[in-house]
């Protein structure tokens, strides 16, 4: 493949535009706010993000280039095909359901990250822990997206993927760091819009190459390859109900999505963004669908790919760049595919500003310096923005299975993070020791199951399992939701007996070691929280405090609308009382 300079062109338009947007977001985000919320602005942008701008950035939460390419790649797949393309409907089902159930209670109590209420009700011990699942899939994550980033841009100029990776990585981190999110959010605008616009401008010209079938002969015919709707098979019925609970169920807990409902003037304002980024979801997957169906009912031995297919080269994850490269005008081609590459770095860039504002918030700020001033914050924040985009970047060049580390890291998010998201939430008297209890048990469970990505057998051997090529089994089960429902009734069983032990006196209180029972209600440890009511609601974390409340109690929490929502927790609802 030659050296091709208009697709240059069109990769460093579209760069030196979204670049562009993103500097002038960081110029607005100085401008908003006092100088003495510089961090929360960057983290969650002042708390002002309108609908518009809001609903665009939200939507790009989970529609970037893993999401794109993904779609096609499962609708051409032959023996998968549309039934197996779960990301558009798993992910919209799970931006409603977060609206619904989990955006009101978040955004209500002012939090500022999504950590926040596990520090809150656990300590810094839990929060910690918590993180960790946290970290690898926002991390995994922006590896997997910029390696993605990098293969697709090699085909559009034939370029070394390892350069188009750092240049893409460099640019995605230099404006984050500078602007947060307000330079995510804006340039979340421009990139869905050129993604939206590349894809829907090349989709007729694709469709009417002569070497394309009419799709709607192929989606129930085999002409070129089986039908690309695609079907379930009675024996994965249960695999495709484990891997849609995951994208579902297992797409909220993540602070990409929550730093965008935190982000919002009112709760209700979370809500709506929630449900017009479910509706984003949906729209911006047809066109993938479209092409996928299309790289389906192409006759590739007529085209210049020549053969074999893209299925028997192993280049199937490439469909949605290969369609528009071959299928296209050199002109559409390099539209499409440039505002494609363009708009990966959607997802990335939100990855990396999550786990930034997780570490500088939960672990550096509330866990190590809880006196740190806003200043301070905002260089951690700045930092760790650089060396997690730069871990990032090192883990897509290096790493030969980081699809299959972001697998086995977003299994943990759902199977670890979402029950404990649940009991903090909305289940009274949880305390640390069941949340301890629910982390181990859903870690060890989804580690003995196994991981084919990973190679990684597993020691656990479910009903159904069966050994695929590399004789690494692979399981039928849904091991996946039995784990994450083993965490969830763990952490209630555990949490409810380590309470009745020590209320009842069989443990006297100084077994206590993590203060989460006995402790709770002693005036003397308010390491948990500190509930002021005020007009100005300060909550004070993680930092040993006298009964009397003086004016220089830090403000960890502060958020006008935070008794608006009734607490769910009993413990914190008793010592109001008492006091």
């Amino acid at each position: 493949m030659a050296f091709h300079a208009e697709g240059l062109v069109a990769i460093v338009v579209f760069y030196l535009a979204i670049l562009a947007v993103g500097i002038w977001a960081a110029w607005k985000t100085k401008n908003t706010g006092s100088d003495g919320d510089r961090s929360e602005a960057i983290i969650v942008g002042g708390r002002d993000i309108g609908l518009l701008v809001g609903g665009f950035t939200m939507t790009a939460t989970w529609v970037g280039g893993g999401y794109i390419n993904g779609t096609a790649e499962a609708v051409y797949v032959p023996g998968y095909g549309l039934a197996w393309a779960q990301a558009p409907i798993g992910y919209s089902l799970s931006l409603v359901l977060g609206g619904l159930f989990f955006a009101k209670p978040m955004r209500s109590k002012g939090y500022v990250t999504m950590l926040d209420p596990f520090q809150q009700l656990y300590g810094k011990r839990m929060g910690g822990l918590l993180f960790i699942p946290a970290l690898m899939g926002e991390m995994f994550w922006a590896a997997a997206i910029f390696s993605a980033l990098g293969a697709t841009i090699s085909v559009i100029i034939d370029i070394n993927v390892n350069i188009s990776v750092i240049i893409s990585a460099l640019i995605a981190t230099m404006y984050t760091l500078v602007g947060g999110l307000y330079s995510v959010a804006y340039t979340d605008v421009v990139q869905l819009f050129c993604i939206f616009l590349g894809l829907w401008i090349s989709v007729p010209f694709a469709m009417s190459h002569p070497a394309v079938t009419d799709i709607g002969l192929t989606a129930v015919h085999q002409v070129h390859q089986p039908p690309w709707l695609g079907s379930i098979n009675s024996l994965d019925i249960y695999t495709w109900l484990d891997n849609f609970l995951l994208l579902t169920l297992g797409g909220i807990p993540w602070q990409a999505y929550f730093q965008r409902v935190l982000s919002s003037s009112s709760a209700t304002y979370a809500q709506v963004l929630s449900f017009l980024a479910a509706f984003g979801c949906l729209v911006m997957a047809l066109p993938a669908v479209l092409i996928g169906a299309i790289g389906a009912s192409t006759a590739w031995n007529e085209t210049e790919y020549g053969v074999p297919d893209p299925m028997t080269k192993k280049e199937a994850d490439m469909i949605l760049p290969i369609v528009l490269q071959y299928l296209c005008p050199v002109y559409i081609s390099f539209f499409g595919l440039g505002a494609v590459s363009a708009a990966v770095m959607s997802s990335a860039d939100s990855s990396i500003l999550s786990a930034s504002s997780m570490f500088a918030r939960n672990i550096y700020q509330l866990s190590f310096r809880q006196n740190a001033s806003d200043r301070e914050i905002v260089w951690v924040m700045r930092i760790t923005v650089f060396l997690f985009g730069a871990s990032a970047t090192a883990m897509a060049l290096l790493a030969s299975s980081v699809y299959g580390l972001w697998y086995l890291s977003s299994d943990l998010v759902y199977i670890i993070i979402f029950p404990q998201l649940l009991c903090v939430l909305f289940i009274k008297g949880t305390n640390t020791y069941g949340a301890i209890a629910g982390y181990l048990f859903g870690l060890v469970l989804r580690i003995t199951g196994g991981e084919p990505y990973l190679y990684l057998q597993p020691l656990i051997y479910y009903p159904g399992c069966y050994p695929d090529e590399n004789n690494i089994y692979i399981q039928r089960f849904p091991f996946k939701t039995l784990a994450m429902l083993t965490s969830f009734f763990t952490n209630i069983i555990v949490s409810y007996l380590a309470k009745y032990l020590f209320e009842s006196g069989t443990l006297p209180p100084k077994l206590d070691f993590l203060d989460a029972v006995v402790a709770r209600y002693s005036r003397e440890h308010m390491d948990k929280a500190t509930l002021v009511k005020s007009d100005n609601i300060v909550l004070n974390e993680l930092a040993p405090v006298n009964p009397r409340h003086s004016l220089t109690l830090s403000s960890t929490f502060t958020n006008k609308e935070a008794f608006n929502y009734v607490d769910s927790s009993p413990e914190l609802s008793n010592t109001e009382d008492d006091n």
